[in-house]
């Protein structure tokens, strides 16, 4: 009897690992981590709440783990990282800081704060090693930017690049660090909520900015789009929803072909809220959040729930093929999957 009740409970688990699993790699810290950086197969960082981050050499077989002294109480939301030695942190909140490492998280030096009341600072993307860029909620309406042109050692305001306003009760959401994506060549997407919802987009590093209309699920403080990914310049696709509300998928993913100028909903939406979306390969996607990760081999226009757990963000290898989830109390996934399924 025992076996059985075993069986029937992992079943589900059973008929989804033959194309895809879930992989728990590590557990137990007392961190809410959003902040994800996979470098390679073997290197992968991760930021989190309590001033937590994390560090893999080994495609996620053990971590190493590190509070940058003076910081123990900031909520690293983001992170972005380079190889094994350099990365660099940003939390949310005021006093907004930024970090940088160049020896692997032994030290950290601060090379941005904020004090002001209202600062609050989203995400990160890289365009290369160099050239990056910060936004953040408006103050005066205005979307705070920041860009750096030295691997992340200085910042610069470039907020008054963007010419116009953002809308009263419009801002940014810093669930997952991916309401900001970069490309190659120079070009950027910034996803707003709330009020009202935006697609910001630079062609240019941030010189010059248009501004798309977004019909996601909006109106209100908690709703919005959590989360962007592009698999190209035209095709990408935005998920969110209300995160008071996790368990509801009303209008809270869309696609897009033409790099977010239109947006179109898909004919099976994900299963509830989500605060990532992660381009995998070819038309595999998969979206997560506090309810459930969901998968689509379609390209996103048809989307099957996997898992019910709670996680808040998920990145694939920037080269390589190695996926990682990561949630509360410290809980690092990985996602594994046979390519053979998704080409």
């Amino acid at each position: 009897m025992k076996n059985l009740f075993l069986f029937l409970f992992l079943f589900p688990l059973f008929c989804f690992s033959q194309q895809y699993s879930l992989k728990q790699l590590t557990t137990g810290k007392n961190t809410s981590m959003r902040g994800i950086a996979v470098v390679s197969d073997q290197v992968a960082w991760v930021s989190g709440s309590n001033g937590h981050v994390g560090k893999t050499k080994d495609g996620g077989g053990t971590w190493e783990w590190t509070q940058p002294k003076g910081y123990e109480k900031l909520d690293f939301r983001d992170i972005e990282a380079f190889d094994d030695q350099h990365a660099i942190v940003v939390n949310a909140g005021s006093p907004a800081y930024i970090l940088i490492t160049s020896d692997g998280g032994k030290h950290w030096k601060e090379v941005y704060k904020n004090a002001d009341s209202l600062i609050f600072l989203d995400g990160m993307g890289f365009w290369n090693r160099n050239e990056g860029i910060i936004f953040g909620d408006p103050i005066n309406n205005k979307m705070q930017l920041l860009k750096t042109n030295d691997g992340g050692l200085t910042w610069n305001d470039i907020s008054a690049n963007l010419k116009q306003d953002l809308a009263i009760g419009e801002a940014g959401f810093a669930a997952s660090g991916t309401t900001i994506r970069t490309s190659d060549d120079g070009k950027v997407w910034i996803a707003s909520g709330g009020k009202v919802s935006n697609i910001y987009y630079s062609p240019n590093y941030g010189k010059k900015w248009e501004i798309y209309s977004c019909p996601i699920i909006q109106g209100e403080s908690s709703t919005g789009p959590f989360s962007i990914a592009f698999a190209d310049n035209k095709r990408g696709i935005v998920v969110g929803g209300n995160y008071l509300k996790d368990k509801e998928n009303s209008n809270n993913v869309l696609l897009t072909k033409n790099g977010g100028k239109k947006w179109t909903r898909p004919a099976t939406p994900v299963l509830g809220y989500r605060s990532a979306v992660e381009h995998i390969k070819d038309q595999f996607w998969v979206a997560t959040g506090s309810s459930g990760t969901d998968y689509s081999i379609d390209g996103g226009q048809n989307w099957t729930n996997i898992s019910t757990l709670n996680f808040n963000a998920i990145q694939k290898a920037k080269n390589g093929k190695l996926v990682l989830l990561t949630g509360n109390r410290g809980n690092i996934y990985q996602l594994l999957y046979q390519s053979s399924v998704i080409n």
